[in-house]
């Protein structure tokens, strides 16, 4: 018993050491990357209001070339798993949106244009509507949706 008191002790130590000197040498600086988020966009009560605001633009292609994975059915709206990836050349960021949600803009992903085009996550849905993932390549935005059915709403719902 003592052991393992002593193990947790230990392992706490060293984790806070290490983000002690990550912050230390400037490695971790939280306070720069929470200062560029797009408040306009994540605040935005409409589709349209929050493409313009993030990609300077609200008019996208649809293209099939973008995948959802998406489940069919959510059976609790408060965790979906999404996975979007696509085979566009030069994909520079991807957001999704998921349609029926009061604030419909849930993230926005900046990638390195020579990075794998993928993204997985789990989002919130205040009811059954379209997932809706916008990618961004070259300066031209592409979309595509996947309509998935919330059987219990996970804004409040």
């Amino acid at each position: 018993m003592i052991d393992a008191k002593r193990r947790i002790l230990l392992k706490g130590s060293l984790a806070a050491g290490s983000i002690g000197i990550a912050a230390g040498a400037g490695l971790l600086t939280p306070g720069r990357v929470l200062a560029e988020w797009n408040e306009t966009a994540f605040r935005a009560k409409d589709i349209p209001t929050a493409l313009s605001s993030l990609m300077g633009a609200d008019d996208a292609e649809i293209s099939d070339k973008i995948k959802i994975k998406a489940p069919d059915i959510a059976e609790n709206g408060a965790v979906v798993p999404i996975t979007v990836e696509t085979d566009l050349e030069g994909v520079t960021s991807i957001a999704i949106i998921a349609s029926g949600n009061q604030t419909p803009l849930i993230a926005s992903f900046e990638l390195s244009p020579i990075a794998l085009p993928f993204v997985a996550t789990r989002i919130k849905m205040a009811k059954t509507a379209d997932v809706v993932a916008v990618v961004k390549a070259g300066d031209t935005l592409y979309k595509n949706a996947k309509n998935v059915k919330v059987t219990i709403g996970g804004c409040g719902g």
